[in-house]
């Protein structure tokens, strides 16, 4: 297999598409935004290839993926924007150009200069700070973004532990709201948020991505669960048919196990 000559025949195809007349009629009416969506869900299917140890299935998503890179450039390249060989090479001076970067932390310090001098040419971009997060990240990524950004200019913990606590103060306030006569729902979700927030600050002192964790959290949920449901199964019932009580149990013993 021959990597050039296959990418090069994928940005033909993509091309091909994108021909007005001759091309694919939905390829043609794409733009940025309806294509977004996809790029995101090529994105989580990656991540779970990978979580999941699927390397069979992670080549499979990687291609899914590139198409969608191929996608967004060729319809960049359609605006005189720029082409797929940019794509990397604006990132990397270090490598293509003059610019030199021994360690990783260079090389993260240089991106950083360089998405900080392409913004101040975009007037249109937010000034401040907290500049430059994308709205479309997920939740938890965001939070953990937008705190890093504010702890580089010295809004910050220097503790865990004060971390902790200010969990246990939103924890408090969420308390607060529900021993309201009438409790508030907008007002609670707003302080589910807080602590949400505020758990991925935690995360982020701990050296731990928010997101990761709980995916990794979500597998360990699946796994106990399953467990529960083939418990059951073996006494005849399914979890519907089951009480609370009795899964908690089994819960307890389905973590014992691991």
């Amino acid at each position: 297999m021959n990597p050039s000559r296959d990418i090069g025949r994928l940005l033909e195809i993509m091309a091909a598409l994108r021909t007005p007349e001759t091309g694919c009629p939905w390829d043609l009416a794409q733009n940025f935004s309806t294509i977004a969506p996809y790029t995101l869900e090529e994105g989580y299917e990656v991540a779970d290839a990978i979580a999941r140890d699927d390397l069979a299935d992670l080549k499979d998503e990687l291609g899914d993926l590139l198409l969608q890179v191929v996608f967004h450039a060729r319809m960049a390249e359609e605006q005189g924007a720029f082409d797929f060989g940019a794509v990397l090479i604006r990132r990397h001076p270090h490598v293509f150009a003059d610019e030199t970067s021994r360690t990783p932390r260079a090389v993260e310090g240089l991106w950083e200069r360089i998405k900080a001098k392409e913004k101040a040419t975009n007037k249109a971009d937010q000034t401040g700070a907290l500049a430059g997060i994308p709205v479309g990240l997920p939740a938890l990524s965001r939070a953990l973004k937008l705190q890093m950004k504010a702890s580089k200019v010295g809004f910050d913990w220097n503790d865990p532990r004060a971390v902790l606590r200010k969990i246990r103060e939103e924890a408090d306030e969420i308390e607060a709201e529900l021993d309201r006569p009438e409790m508030n729902r907008a007002a609670t979700a707003g302080e589910v948020g807080d602590l949400l927030f505020a758990v991925v600050n935690l995360a982020r002192h701990l050296d731990a991505d928010p997101e990761a964790v709980l995916r990794q959290t979500n597998l360990k949920f699946e796994r106990r669960f399953a467990a529960i449901e083939r418990a059951l199964a073996a006494q005849g019932k399914a979890p519907q048919q089951a009480s609370l009580a009795e899964m908690d149990a089994l819960w307890n013993e389905a973590k014992a196990a691991e």
